[in-house]
């Protein structure tokens, strides 16, 4: 999707123009990063220069998706998992919006991973930043599908024991033409990824590391906010262009960060009006 508006200097930022100001303050905890990332799409959103009145966010069911009730943009909160089939429909049925998906790791690589993997095989022009606490930060804490091995929650007291999935390695081998990790320690970063994720054409993954202090952090030796921000800031490795297979997370080791791919190839929308000029011709004979 290109740009329709001329993008704006940081200077120039107005980020309380993207928000619902009479909702505030947010319900998200202390140190949660979550506030970060949202601030970081707003900033996005004016940096790549689209309209916001042909930008629509999808959230699903978790702390995340509690974004979509606070940006001042045409939003829908879905149900569990079912963020991306809501918005596959509401691409294909206007392809000239700019679609972004903003929900948890527990809402996108469990209940709605199988959407996840089929929408970026399919390569659907749409943006999904992932934010991911690595537990199910707004139920309880208990561990999710990118909880690191030997990690506590409140379902794994003793450590987990069940293999995590590695995000950028899975949606790359899905078929995504964008992919990035950052962390909300890196909000310029993040801010220049999701500016590029949105005017790339296909599907786009950019996972956000987010502290989760609550519950997460307490359990794992980082209270409060700051704590998960000096872990980022010491165990984070930027190296653009690495192999996603080598984006594992674990307990201790260090973090990789950067964008792992920016390819090229046809969306579902350029495959289906493919077909709709096959049959134009073939009824035209």
């Amino acid at each position: 999707m290109t740009s329709t508006k001329t993008p704006v200097t940081l200077e120039e930022s107005n980020i309380e123009s993207f928000l619902r100001m009479d909702r505030m303050p947010h319900i998200w905890c202390a140190g949660c990063g979550i506030g970060t990332a949202v601030g970081c799409f707003a900033r996005a959103v004016e940096r790549a220069g689209l309209d916001p009145d042909k930008v629509s966010l999808i959230s699903g069911i978790g702390c995340a998706g509690r974004a979509a009730g606070y940006v001042k943009l045409d939003s829908f909160h879905t149900t569990h998992g079912r963020a991306l089939p809501f918005a596959t429909g509401l691409k294909l049925g206007n392809p000239e919006l700019n679609v972004v998906v903003f929900s948890g790791d527990g809402d996108l690589l469990a209940i709605g991973g199988n959407h996840l993997i089929h929408s970026a095989r399919r390569n659907i022009d749409l943006t999904v930043i992932c934010i991911n606490n690595f537990n199910y930060g707004m139920t309880g804490g208990q561990m999710g599908p990118t909880t690191p091995i030997d990690a506590r929650t409140t379902t794994t007291p003793y450590g987990n024991v069940e293999y995590p999935f590695n995000a950028p390695y899975l949606l790359a081998a899905s078929g995504a033409t964008y992919v990035s990790r950052w962390t909300v320690m890196h909000p310029r970063e993040l801010e220049r990824s999701i500016a590029e994720a949105l005017v790339k054409p296909g599907f786009s993954f950019v996972e956000v590391l987010s502290p989760c202090p609550a519950l997460y952090g307490r359990l794992n030796k980082e209270s409060k906010g700051l704590d998960t921000m000096h872990t980022y800031l010491k165990r984070s490795v930027i190296r653009n262009g690495a192999d996603p297979k080598d984006a594992e997370i674990g307990l201790n080791g260090p973090i990789l960060v950067g964008k792992y791919v920016d390819i090229e190839r046809p969306t579902l929308w350029d495959c289906c009006k493919q077909v709709f000029d096959r049959v134009k011709e073939k009824k035209s004979k």
